[in-house]
């Protein structure tokens, strides 16, 4: 399973099919939207949805710190999906393995836990990170609303792909626009919003264990 490095902004980032972003220039492990819990929640409303959702999509994280050994790891918003529940207590746990990574989160409209929690998890907590004039914001920004290149999450973004015998696929994507970049939600349990890019704004699709350029 191999990544794609793009060149943007000039800087250097590997794009992988584990939809993650590595940032090369500052060893920075890049995610969004990982809605730990939420299979938790929902089970807890009485519908069936698997087990183990949340402890999976870490270990998919797990299987990132060890691939390209990263010095901090942001989170762009909703790493969790609403209150305490045992996806947290397996998050305080899990995060004792990485004591030497500082983990950002810069929060999303479903990170509503009380700071105190997110102070035992060890997560530094922000409403928008700035780094080398790349901003993170949860939430995709319109032109001009914040200075300098924005990385957002929040949309779970996807493209329409065609295929043989006419047939169309939605896909999960990287999205790169003139001010804006989409990363697609990390955790597994959660929907896809299609976007409709325009031609000369950057769009990687992940198929199966790859990442392809379509736009």
């Amino acid at each position: 399973m191999e990544d794609v490095i793009y060149r943007y902004q000039d800087q250097t980032w590997h794009l992988s099919p584990h939809r993650a972003i590595f940032w090369q220039e500052e060893q920075a492990l890049i995610v969004s939207d990982l809605h730990l819990g939420k299979g938790t929640h929902f089970r807890k409303a009485g519908i069936a949805v698997p087990a183990n959702i949340g402890q999976n999509d870490l270990y998919r994280l797990q299987l990132l710190i060890t691939a390209y050994n990263p010095s901090q790891i942001i989170i762009v918003g909703d790493m969790f999906h609403s209150r305490e529940n045992n996806d947290v207590a397996y998050f305080r746990l899990w995060r004792q393995q990485f004591g030497n990574i500082s983990f950002k989160l810069v929060k999303g409209n479903h990170d509503i836990l009380p700071d105190a929690v997110y102070a035992t998890l060890n997560l530094e907590v922000f409403d928008t990170l700035c780094i080398r004039d790349i901003h993170f914001v949860h939430e995709p920004c319109e032109e001009g609303d914040t200075p300098g290149y924005t990385f957002s999450g929040h949309l779970h973004p996807g493209v329409v792909v065609a295929g043989a015998g006419r047939q169309r696929l939605r896909l999960p994507c990287f999205y790169f626009g003139k001010h804006c970049s989409i990363l697609p939600a990390f955790g597994r349990f959660t929907g896809l919003a299609t976007l409709e890019p325009a031609l000369d704004e950057a769009v990687f699709v992940i198929a199966e264990n790859s990442v392809l350029k379509v736009n």
